[in-house]
């Protein structure tokens, strides 16, 4: 039995799909390559290298088991896909724009003769359905901000991540349709016959989300102070200790905590008569 995740080609969220799936344990043989097809190095688990617009199709007709692509890509396809996990990065906004100098303040000032210019046709008609306007929508596959300056239309649905491109095209945001991220989709079919293997690739991948900015902290502590320890000591699921051979009774700690408690917590940690203390970073939290 194998399955096929289908990845992005190219763009902004190619390298980090790539990279989350190396770290999940997934290495690509002919990544550098970039083969329609890149074996890994497991022999049931391929990579299929794909426009990021197609994937959602992809996924929703088998041709591949599972896939990583946008909430907006899924929703603009209608695709009937089971959402496996968030991966937390890629995150941006649908969002409805009109020129900084026209009348359009708001919803409330569109009416139903005016245009509006998109690459997303499907989460723009129903937006406006919605809104109880029928507007002339005039499908875009890029330059979208230039539409309302050369005539083709009064408004504009776009992808932002921070509206940047948006005010630089002296565009004002008017509402945001949707708040979309990467996620790891699959197929339906494929989940309940390939459901091992699937549910083994989104919890390796799980383990790397988990693990992000994670570290394990490990100390030797005296018995005597091991309380003072524990006092400052913050943890995921409470503190491992074992003990150590030595002279004196002493203990190891150790616990798994967020990066950006280690510079405090060290010389707290410090203070309160911990020794030998080592900060290891963490692949995988499963």
């Amino acid at each position: 039995m194998k399955i096929k995740i289908a990845v992005p080609s190219k763009g902004r969220i190619s390298e980090p799909s790539i990279n989350i799936l190396e770290k999940a344990g997934l290495g690509l043989i002919d990544k550098n390559n970039r083969k329609l097809i890149s074996k890994t190095f497991y022999d049931n688990i391929e990579i299929m290298f794909a426009r990021a617009s197609d994937i959602p199709e992809f996924v929703n007709d088998g041709v591949a088991d599972m896939g990583i692509t946008g909430v907006d890509l899924i929703n603009e396809n209608e695709s009937d896909v089971s959402e496996l996990l968030d991966l937390r990065f890629g995150q941006t906004k649908l969002v409805l724009a009109a020129p900084e100098e026209s009348d359009i303040n708001s919803v409330d000032d569109i009416t139903n003769d005016m245009k509006v210019a998109t690459e997303f046709p499907v989460l723009t008609k129903k937006y406006f359905e919605e809104k109880g306007l029928n507007l002339k929508i005039v499908k875009l596959s890029g330059s979208t901000e230039a539409a309302p300056f050369i005539g083709l239309a009064d408004l504009i649905t776009d992808l932002t991540s921070t509206g940047t491109t948006l005010k630089m095209n002296h565009l004002e945001i008017i509402d945001v349709i949707l708040e979309s991220s990467i996620k790891l989709i699959a197929n339906n079919e494929s989940l309940n016959e390939k459901r091992e293997l699937i549910e083994a690739v989104s919890t390796s991948i799980k383990g790397v989300l988990d693990a992000d900015r994670k570290k394990l902290i490990m100390m030797n502590v005296k018995e005597m102070d091991l309380d003072k320890v524990k006092n400052v000591m913050p943890s995921m699921g409470g503190l491992t200790i074992s003990e150590v051979l030595s002279d004196e009774r002493t203990v190891a700690v150790q616990a798994v905590i967020d990066e950006k408690q280690v510079f405090e917590l060290v010389n707290d940690l410090r203070n309160a008569g911990a020794k030998d203390i080592l900060v290891v970073p963490i692949e995988r939290i499963i």
